[in-house]
């Protein structure tokens, strides 16, 4: 009764219909099955049982949206035709650690056409010769088997494949944005107009200094010529009163 309640506490005070993401680990099964777990998680895209003690997947709710499922550490040996009766759409089934023996077990995932990745690691049918081989053969449609492919490259992990979708997604924002290469031809271009600018900036005050020194000489010679001008004046005046003196003294004779 009480591992019963331990599963339930997890699902209680949940909105069924807006679960995606669904984690149960650790958690203990109601006699080998599952319990708590129905179709109202119709949007469930990812669960995770594993280390629940499940021996039978019979009440597994119809999932039509789950494609990862976890079911590591448990005690399941076969029933697996029920997955692709409720959750079609599986691409990830994880099944290590479980009590799976033989390749007839396994030809029950056939139908799980969307199937691409499955985890057998640590369950008894890996001690068969040529198991690999054999489970690719069986299952055409998967291309992962225990992590790795037919040619042994190792699948890439999903927190990877999220880096390369968000650096797909930053790459299309700088395009939209417009090539790098094209600020900076700007850059070089404008870079280009300001030292012209300063060169012609450097020609106006070498030029503006110039004239002003031109004509400060123009004032200097203005006031040259205004003294010497100045200076004849007087002596004309001079000249004229010197004229004129004989001429008053005559006539002041004359009176």
């Amino acid at each position: 009764m009480e591992m019963k309640k331990r599963i339930t506490l997890e699902l209680r005070n949940r909105a069924p219909e807006k679960v995606t993401e669904l984690v149960l680990d650790n958690c203990r099964s109601s006699n080998g099955e599952i319990e708590g777990l129905n179709e109202s998680f119709k949007e469930l895209e990812f669960l995770s049982m594993a280390n629940v003690e499940l021996t039978s997947l019979a009440r597994l709710p119809t999932l039509s949206k789950l494609r990862k499922l976890e079911l590591s550490d448990n005690i399941i040996s076969g029933g697996l035709e029920v997955l692709a009766e409720k959750c079609p759409n599986l691409t990830y089934l994880n099944l290590s650690g479980n009590k799976i023996k033989d390749l007839s077990t396994v030809e029950a995932l056939q139908n799980l056409k969307n199937l691409k990745s499955l985890d057998l690691f640590n369950c008894e049918i890996t001690n068969l010769e040529d198991y690999r081989e054999s489970v690719f053969e069986l299952l055409h449609q998967i291309t992962y088997l225990d992590g790795f492919d037919q040619e042994d490259n190792e699948a890439p992990d999903s927190e990877e494949e999220e880096d390369e979708e968000g650096d797909e997604d930053e790459d299309e924002d700088e395009d939209e944005a417009g090539p790098p290469g094209e600020y900076e031809e700007d850059d070089d271009e404008d870079d280009g107009g300001s030292d012209l600018g300063e060169g012609e900036e450097e020609e106006e005050e070498v030029g503006l200094s110039y004239l002003m020194k031109e004509e400060i000489q123009d004032e200097e010679d203005d006031d040259d010529y205004v003294e010497e001008r100045g200076d004849e004046e007087e002596e004309g005046v001079q000249g004229e009163k010197r004229k004129r003196d004989p001429e008053d003294e005559g006539e002041e004779e004359d009176d």
